[in-house]
C-alpha cells in the first residue's frame, strides 16, 4: 500500500483534535519540539531577565525582544524559498545544530562573566536567525505528516505544544536562573537540542523523486513573491495579522518591567510566563467547541477583546496573584489568535509554495512583533509603562472591531495539482532556461456572453498570477467582436512547465465555468511564443547580388 493510500484511509478514520497523535512520525516529532521548545523559553526568559540586571532602560528590555523577532522578518522569504528547494528534514537538523551552539556560547560567556547588554543582543539575534530558517520549514512539513483532513488539527496541536513548554519553560528557567544561574539555564537549552536532532535522525523521510524542473534559488524566490502578490485571500489574513500583532506585542515587550513592578523577581517573571503557557493549553482545549460556535472571525474578536482586558489591567496597580490569573487569560487569548491565523494561511496554500507563503506570513508576524516592541518601547521610556500598556490596549480594541468587517477566507478549496493542462506542442526541444514565455489563448464569445466571460477571465487571471505569470491582459479583435484573445507572459519556458503542475483543481474548476462561454466545434487555440534575440536571427540573404 502505498503512503498515498495509507494516508486517505486514515484521514476516514480521523476524528478530533488529537487525531494528528494517531500518526507516529508527528506524535514523536510533536513530542521533540516540546521538549526543544521547553529549553528555548528557558534560554529566553534567563535573556529578558539579565538585560534588566545589566540595564533599567525600556529600550534595552525591548531591544531582546525585537532582536529574537527581527531576523524572522529580514529572513523570513530566503528561508521560505530554502525549505521549498532543499531537503527539509537536513535542513532542519543543520539549524537545530546552529542554535545549540548559540546557547553554548551564551553559557560560557555567563559562566566567566563576561556577558554585555551588547553580546547578549547580538548572540539572540543569531538565535532569531536560526527561528527565521527554521519556522517555515518546520510549518511545512506538516502536511508530509498527516492527512489533509487533520491539518487544522495538527496546527493547532502545533500551538498546543509550543504553549505547553511555555507554562514549563519560563517558570522553570526562572528557578534555575535564581537558584543555580545563566549557564546552567542556557546549558539546559543546549541539551534539549539532542532530544530534537534525535528525533529528526529517526524520521525516514521518502525520498524526493529527481525533478527536472526543480527550481533554484533566485528563481523560487521571484515565484513566492509573485504567489504572494496575486493572492488575496493571503493579503486579508496577513493584514489582519499584522495589525493585531503590532498592537498585541506591547504585552510581551514590557511584561519583564510589569513583573518588577510588581515587586517580583525572575522566578516570579518565569511563572508568569508559566501561567501564560497554562492559559494556553486551556485555550487550546476549549477552542473546538469554540470555533463551531463564533467562526473564525468570532475567535479573533474575543481574543482581541481579551487581550486588550488584560493589557489594561497590567496597566493598574494589582495584586500578583491577579497578574498570575491575567496571565492565563492572555495565554488563552494568544493561542486562540496564532492558531486561527496560522490554520487560515495553511488551509489557503498549495503544497508547492507553502515554504514561502508561510515564511511570509511569519515575515509579517515577526515584523510586527518586533517593530511593535521597539515601538511601544520607546513610548513608555517616554510616556510609562502604564501610559504605552493603555494606548497598545484601546488600539486592538477599535482595530479588532473595524476589521471583524474583513472576514478570514474558509480555506475549503480543492489545492492538489489537477494536471489537466496537456504539455504545450513544439517543433523542437525548447530549452529549459529560454524566455520569457508569451501564451496565448484564442476564445469565440459571443457578444451577449461577453461579461459573464470577463467575469469569469478576472477569477482565472488571478490563477495564471499565482501559478507563475508576471503579466495578464486580454485583447479583442478590432474586426471580429466574438474573437478574444488572453495573453499572459511567464518568465522561462521551465517556469510554464512547472505552471502546468502547479494548477489546482479549484483553478480548473475556475477555468471550466469560464471555458463554457466558448463557442465553436474546438476548443480555444492555444499558441506559445518564445522571444528570441535579434543576434540569433539568420541574415537574409542578398539577392540583387
Amino acid at each position: 500500500m502505498s503512503s498515498e493510500t495509507d494516508k486517505t484511509v486514515a484521514s476516514a478514520k480521523s476524528t478530533g483534535s488529537f487525531a494528528p497523535l494517531r500518526q507516529p512520525v508527528f506524535a514523536v516529532l510533536w513530542a521533540a519540539t516540546i521538549l526543544g521548545n521547553t529549553g528555548s523559553f528557558m534560554r529566553d526568559v534567563a535573556s529578558s531577565w539579565i538585560v534588566t540586571d545589566l540595564s533599567a532602560s525600556p529600550t534595552a528590555v525591548a531591544m531582546i525582544q525585537a532582536a529574537g523577532t527581527l531576523p524572522i522578518f529580514l529572513l523570513a522569504i530566503p528561508a521560505g524559498v530554502l525549505s521549498d528547494i532543499l531537503d527539509r528534514r537536513k535542513f532542519l537538523i543543520a539549524i537545530q545544530l546552529m542554535l545549540g551552539s548559540v546557547s553554548a556560547t551564551l553559557a560560557a560567556l555567563s559562566y566567566f562573566g563576561l556577558l554585555t547588554v551588547e553580546l547578549l543582543v547580538g548572540l539572540t539575534f543569531v538565535g532569531g536567525i536560526g527561528a527565521a530558517l527554521m519556522a517555515p520549514t518546520w510549518q511545512a512539513i506538516v502536511p508530509e505528516l498527516v492527512p489533509k483532513q487533520d491539518l487544522k488539527s495538527a496546527v493547532a496541536l502545533n500551538s498546543l505544544g509550543i504553549n505547553i513548554a511555555r507554562s514549563i519553560g519560563p517558570a522553570l528557567g526562572g528557578l534555575l536562573l535564581a537558584g543555580l544561574g545563566a549557564a546552567v539555564t542556557y546549558g539546559a537549552d543546549v541539551a534539549s537540542y539532542i532530544f530534537v536532532i534525535a528525533a529528526l535522525l529517526w524520521w525516514k523521510r521518502a525520498p524526493q523523486a529527481d525533478d527536472a524542473l526543480s527550481e533554484r534559488f533566485f528563481g523560487a524566490f521571484r515565484a513566492g513573491l509573485r504567489y504572494t502578490r496575486s493572492s488575496r485571500e493571503l493579503h486579508v489574513v496577513l493584514l489582519r495579522a499584522a495589525i493585531f500583532f503590532a498592537f498585541a506585542s506591547a504585552v510581551w515587550a514590557l511584561l519583564p518591567l510589569v513583573a518588577r513592578g510588581l515587586n517580583g523577581g525572575a522566578g516570579f517573571y518565569g511563572i508568569l510566563l508559566g501561567a501564560v503557557g497554562a492559559g494556553a493549553i486551556i485555550g487550546a482545549l476549549v477552542m473546538p467547541s469554540l470555533r463551531e460556535r463564533l467562526g473564525a472571525d468570532g475567535l479573533l474578536l474575543v481574543s482581541a477583546i481579551v487581550t486588550a482586558a488584560v493589557m489594561t489591567c497590567l496597566a493598574l496597580a494589582i495584586p500578583q496573584w491577579i497578574a498570575l490569573v491575567l496571565m492565563l487569560l492572555l495565554g488563552a487569548s494568544w493561542i486562540v489568535a496564532l492558531t486561527t491565523f496560522n490554520g487560515a494561511a495553511q488551509a489557503i496554500l498549495p503544497n508547492w509554495v507553502r515554504g514561502r507563503a508561510l515564511a511570509v506570513y511569519l515575515m509579517v508576524f515577526n515584523g510586527a512583533m518586533a517593530g511593535g516592541s521597539l515601538g511601544w518601547g520607546c513610548v513608555a521610556g517616554v510616556l510609562g509603562i502604564r501610559t504605552a500598556l493603555l494606548i497598545s490596549a484601546a488600539g486592538l480594541f477599535v482595530a479588532a472591531l473595524v476589521l471583524k468587517r474583513m472576514a478570514l477566507p474558509a480555506g475549503d478549496a480543492d489545492l492538489t495539482p489537477s494536471r489537466h493542462w496537456p504539455e504545450p506542442l513544439t517543433a523542437d526541444t525548447v530549452e529549459q532556461d529560454r524566455g520569457p514565455v508569451l501564451i496565448l489563448i484564442e476564445y469565440r464569445i459571443a457578444v451577449a456572453d461577453r461579461p459573464s466571460f470577463f467575469e469569469g477571465l478576472r477569477k482565472l487571471s488571478h490563477a495564471r498570477l499565482r501559478d507563475g505569470a508576471y503579466g495578464w491582459g486580454i485583447t479583442e479583435d478590432a474586426a471580429d467582436p466574438e474573437k478574444v484573445v488572453e495573453w499572459f507572459m511567464v518568465e522561462s519556458w521551465a517556469e510554464h512547465l512547472r505552471q502546468h503542475h502547479r494548477v489546482s483543481n479549484a483553478d480548473a474548476d475556475v477555468q471550466r465555468d469560464t471555458m463554457k462561454y466558448h463557442i465553436g466545434p474546438d476548443g480555444p487555440v492555444v499558441r506559445h511564443f518564445l522571444a528570441m534575440e535579434l543576434g540569433s536571427i539568420p541574415p537574409v540573404a542578398d539577392k540583387t547580388a
